[in-house]
């Protein structure tokens, strides 16, 4: 475990978890990455000494034709505004976005940011007042418009809050999908669906590209301590722009990198180039939160006592006027070629445990997409798979939300009968949180 710590920045630390050791003719290794970020958000809304050079936040609201039904729906997304807009801290920058088929400044107007204090919270609460329903969606223009007020300000920690309701209707997927590609980071964005009329695949692209997390708020009522919520974790966010930076020797190969806590999100195809044989793959922003990274590499054919450095893991931040970017912690991941086969047979417990809750979020989505489709015994086999692994690993949360789309007949083998009806709600919450996972226990 290697540290760097500087008053600028909170203190990270890199743990690998794994075994090194590979049979004759072995050549995948595995490592899960423990990365710990501490002194960031502990200092209760207070920067540290020369830390993140201030935050801006952009809230997107939806205010298309349908959040007028019910009508509590659109009351509920003023009133959760109004509740993130009271969690800004003093001196943070902010603005409202009003999101139909167009995107329009709600607060404070003309291209610009307000720094958040009594006198502004409470005119962009006022503001908020007059929001009202009516128009098409179309969720590119609201990303692009919060970029341009997010690219304006002078700040390190730029993030987005979206709320939306309904389908992206009136721009096309390739559209949303440039717009992602643009955004990409530039700034984070949070995500959440209201209700059960919109597409779970849309909100969770969304958040998965934009490095944030998505939900869903089936009852409107619970709007507002949701955004409370993201707001404060917004407002812990102490350092932006950090890269997981993979270095591999001469004839390895990359075969996946994955974050697999406090959620799933492949990495893979996320990575640029940083110097001979090394990438970087994006991790957005931190406070004080631990995260676990799975790295997979596979290495030359070796023999028996020969051992190899098979990657070097760092993490690294940016100096954002061009000077040399700084290290702040790093790990090796090692192979060790041996003839002693129980130690080469031995699979690492938080490698096995990442493994199953990898496939545990794969096998939800296909067993929800094989229901849909009508192929009741894919979708059977699929989700009972996917009850057996939350209940082996422990993930009671997605145990319980699986147990609404499914009868558990026997959990340890994965018996279960879908369940002929089933809440739309509950089908979109078990697919919206289904990459969430648990760790390993201790």
């Amino acid at each position: 475990m290697a540290n760097f710590s500087k008053s600028n920045v909170p203190q990270f630390s890199v743990e690998v978890y794994q075994n090194e050791f590979l049979p004759e003719g072995g050549r995948e290794v595995n490592g899960i990455i423990t990365v710990t970020s501490t002194g960031g958000g502990t200092t209760g809304g207070v920067p540290l000494p020369g830390a993140a050079a201030g935050a801006a936040v952009v809230i997107m609201v939806d205010c298309s034709g349908s959040m007028d039904y019910p009508p509590t729906k659109m009351r509920n997304a003023r009133d959760a505004t109004a509740a993130a807009v009271d969690t800004l801290r003093d001196g943070t920058s902010f603005a409202v976005v009003a999101g139909t088929h167009v995107a329009k400044e709600v607060y404070p107007g003309n291209g610009r940011l307000a720094v958040a204090d009594a006198r502004t919270r409470a005119q962009a609460k006022e503001a908020l007042r007059r929001l009202s329903a009516g128009g098409g969606t179309a969720i590119g223009t609201w990303l692009r418009l919060t970029d341009r007020l997010l690219g304006a300000a002078d700040v390190d920690i730029r993030h987005g809050i979206l709320l939306t309701d309904g389908r992206n209707e009136h721009e096309s997927p390739e559209d949303l999908r440039a717009a992602l590609d643009a955004c990409a980071g530039r700034f984070t964005c949070d995500a959440r669906g209201v209700g059960t009329d919109w597409e779970v695949k849309e909100v969770t692209a969304i958040a998965s590209a934009l490095l944030g997390t998505a939900d869903i708020v089936a009852d409107p009522a619970g709007l507002a301590a949701d955004f409370t919520q993201m707001m404060e974790n917004a407002m812990g966010k102490e350092v932006a722009d950090v890269a997981l930076r993979l270095w591999t020797p001469v004839g390895v190969e990359i075969q996946f990198v994955k974050q697999v806590a406090p959620t799933v999100a492949d990495l893979t195809g996320r990575r640029t180039g940083a110097g001979p044989r090394a990438g970087d793959y994006p991790t957005g922003s931190w406070g004080d939160e631990s995260r676990d990274y799975h790295v997979c590499v596979r290495v030359p054919e070796a023999g028996i006592g020969q051992e190899m450095l098979a990657a070097r893991v760092s993490l690294i931040l940016p100096d954002p006027s061009g000077g040399a970017p700084q290290t702040l912690s790093q790990g090796l991941v090692r192979a060790v070629w041996t003839d002693d086969m129980v130690a080469s047979t031995s699979i690492n417990p938080q490698v096995a445990h990442y493994t199953g809750q990898a496939e545990l979020a794969q096998v939800i989505q296909q067993g929800l997409d094989a229901r849909k489709s009508g192929d009741f015994d894919g979708a059977t086999a699929k989700l009972g798979r996917a009850v057996q692994l939350a209940s082996a690993s422990g993930n009671e949360d997605t145990a319980k939300l699986l147990s609404k789309v499914v009868d558990v007949v026997d959990a340890a083998t994965g018996t279960v009968r879908l369940k002929a009806k089933v809440a739309e709600a509950d089908e979109m919450t078990l697919e919206t949180r289904s990459t969430k996972t648990v760790r390993v226990k201790k």
